[in-house]
């Protein structure tokens, strides 16, 4: 069984820890956990692991978040895997700060990450896994907000926020979406 797991991101220093980019951070946390690094392949940074037996093949698009899914599109059918074996890692605005959900398929919610994915993709039934990171910003502030790093509180919860976004990876991978859900959604 093979899966396509997208952390969703920026490339570039200037959004290496904004809220955009949390997608990025928890691929990153993947691949240092399993001892594996990422190679710039086709638009894409790219690397293999594996558990409970089955095949993770986990990007970090390097088309930017606007066009994000010309790397899904191209990754899904290059590895031939299913819309319902692809998970995306999302920061999500309409989720509190430390609340993380799956979700089978859906909107895009105005996030152009997902926009993309969508057009090129063909339709919103792909799973995600969104992480909340709040609406504390001002009218007409949303892009300054989305692309600004962490506050200090929230810094300190970080890490096991993206420690257990990993738990929920690997459950997808596991025992799949329902079960996952069930288990961890709140």
């Amino acid at each position: 069984m093979k899966y396509l797991v997208v952390g969703l991101g920026n490339i570039g220093p200037e959004y290496a820890d904004t809220r955009h980019n949390i997608g990025f951070m928890i691929a990153d946390e993947m691949a240092k956990e399993a001892g594996v690094t990422f190679s710039n392949l086709r638009l894409a940074y790219y690397t293999e692991l594996s558990h409970k037996g089955r095949q993770i093949h986990l990007i970090k698009p390097t088309t930017f978040m606007n066009l994000s899914g010309k790397a899904v599109n191209y990754w899904m059918h290059e590895l031939k895997i299913p819309r319902e074996h692809i998970l995306v890692i999302v920061d999500d605005l309409a989720i509190p700060f430390g609340s993380i959900r799956l979700k089978p398929k859906g909107g895009n919610a105005g996030h152009n990450g997902l926009k993309s994915i969508e057009a090129l993709v063909g339709g919103q039934d792909y799973p995600r896994l969104r992480f909340g990171i709040g609406d504390n910003f001002s009218r007409g502030r949303q892009i300054d907000y989305v692309l600004s790093g962490f506050d200090k509180e929230e810094q300190l919860e970080l890490p096991a926020l993206i420690e257990r976004s990993i738990e929920i990876v690997k459950s997808f991978v596991a025992v799949g979406t329902e079960l996952t859900m069930t288990r961890y959604n709140k």
